[in-house]
């Protein structure tokens, strides 16, 4: 393909440029090496693969791009100057343990809107000072961002996430069931997370094996007897989002029920708003949670060695 172009000539005898050629819109620009068309298909191999396994896709495709082109071609969009209106947060680990990052979501779109280096509170209420206007802060059940909330955005709304308070239940159930003071029974006690599945597990989704062995064992441990009625109640509230029986649910747990649901109980009791609100308005952080399971595939894909800088930019670029 011939592409014929005009060159302009400046008589300007302070003028640093000569000469000017031609530019056509949509298909080249000053200084590209090649056309716009294939810039656009390079970012997007770029955003979906970054690094080696792009390059070996650009080899089999036949355009001449190194990785270290393709990921020159990645930028971050810019971050808009106001916060979503529904605003999601959560953490994710860069490197298992020792660092961690936190992403930002608008709930409200799904989109991603920023990463932060770390998942200090300073940070994000300093983010939340620099780009004020999220009315509603969507969080797990985490309380560490609480105060500076609090400080930073006052007339936000805490909601934890609903997905996340029938996942905190299990482990309290499954504690339960090792420390609970069982009498003997003569068949076969079956493993903690065996119990605790179908603790958590719908009645009628039970098997009537499953159904016979879960009630020997709540012959045998009033314990989790109690934890088993208990659980079930709170799942059905959260379920169905029962929010008035909340406080009734609390109150019964702390009063005579094994140490570690009261504990829970007690961990709701200091986060009351917010799990209210979890089960008052429609908004949840399950989307968060997806986001953070793409950083995850980005991470691996990237074998745990990327920067900061590069990560971030492909989780901000849509391809």
């Amino acid at each position: 393909m011939r592409l014929r172009v005009r060159r302009y000539f400046c008589d300007r005898r302070n003028c640093s440029r000569k000469a000017f050629a031609e530019q056509v819109d949509g298909l080249t620009e000053r200084y590209r090496r090649s056309s716009i068309g294939l810039k656009g298909w390079l970012r997007t191999i770029a955003a979906e693969l970054g690094g080696r396994a792009d390059e070996r896709l650009c080899q089999r495709l036949r355009p001449a791009a190194g990785r270290t082109r393709l990921l020159d071609l990645l930028e971050a969009p810019p971050v808009p100057d106001r916060a979503p209106r529904v605003l999601g947060v959560d953490e994710f680990a860069f490197r298992k343990g020792p660092t961690y990052g936190t992403i930002l979501v608008d709930v409200e779109a799904g989109q991603v809107v920023d990463v932060l280096p770390d998942r200090t509170s300073e940070t994000f209420a300093a983010r939340l000072r620099k780009h004020p206007g999220a009315e509603i802060i969507c969080r797990d059940r985490a309380t560490a961002y609480t105060r500076e909330v609090k400080e930073a955005a006052p007339g936000a709304l805490e909601v934890a996430g609903r997905w996340h308070l029938p996942q905190n239940l299990p482990a309290a159930v499954e504690k339960t069931c090792r420390e609970g003071t069982a009498e003997p029974i003569r068949t076969d006690i079956p493993k903690l997370r065996k119990i605790t599945s179908w603790i958590m597990r719908p009645h009628e989704r039970l098997t009537e094996s499953q159904e016979e062995r879960l009630r020997q064992v709540r012959l045998a441990c009033p314990d989790i007897a109690r934890a088993c009625d208990l659980a079930r109640t709170f799942a059905d509230l959260v379920r169905h989002q029962c929010r008035h029986f909340l406080g009734e649910w609390i109150h019964q747990a702390e009063q005579d029920a094994p140490k570690p649901m009261s504990g829970f109980a007690g961990f709701l009791r200091h986060d009351l708003d917010a799990v209210t609100a979890g089960l008052t308005v429609p908004w949840s952080s399950g989307v968060v949670e997806g986001h953070v399971n793409r950083v995850k595939t980005l991470k691996r894909a990237m074998y745990g060695r990327p920067s900061f800088r590069l990560l971030r930019t492909r989780v901000l670029v849509r391809p």
